[in-house]
């Protein structure tokens, strides 16, 4: 049995003698451009008049053409004072000003996140099917 153990811990023993060359490849640091092949470069292609004249035209027209105005403040505004939540919106006004009114006083700790909620849901509720309809 020795002779086999000796056989396999000559199998894993590296000896010094033993030398194995490895090929030298590129580190990850080391960066490795091919060099261009002449045949494969393109030259860019020259523009003709009739194509500056085009691209000029499309710019012209690009800068005519407005941005549609954004309706949604306008319907907002008309939602905020509709019969539905001009009442919601004079309590979250009203509510503005209390807390507002005290100020820095560290006893008051109102705030109006509730009545502004309440505002908000119904304006929603007036301004999407306005909205959604001047969508084309």
């Amino acid at each position: 049995m020795s002779s086999a153990l000796t056989w396999i811990a000559d199998c894993f023993t590296v000896h010094a003698e033993s030398t194995v060359t490895v090929p030298s490849t590129p580190s990850n640091t080391e960066s490795v451009s091919p060099k261009p092949d002449p045949s494969e470069e393109e030259e860019e292609p020259q523009e003709s008049e009739d194509d500056k004249a085009d691209d000029e035209e499309e710019e012209e027209e690009e800068e005519e053409e407005e941005e549609a105005e954004d309706q949604k403040p306008a319907i907002v505004e008309a939602c905020e004072s509709s019969k539905a939540c001009a009442p919601l919106k004079h309590h979250f006004d009203e509510c503005q000003e209390r807390v507002l009114g005290h100020g820095g006083d560290d006893e008051h700790h109102e705030n109006c996140v509730e009545e502004m909620f309440h505002l908000m849901h119904c304006v929603d509720q007036c301004m999407a099917p306005k909205l959604f309809a001047q969508l084309k």
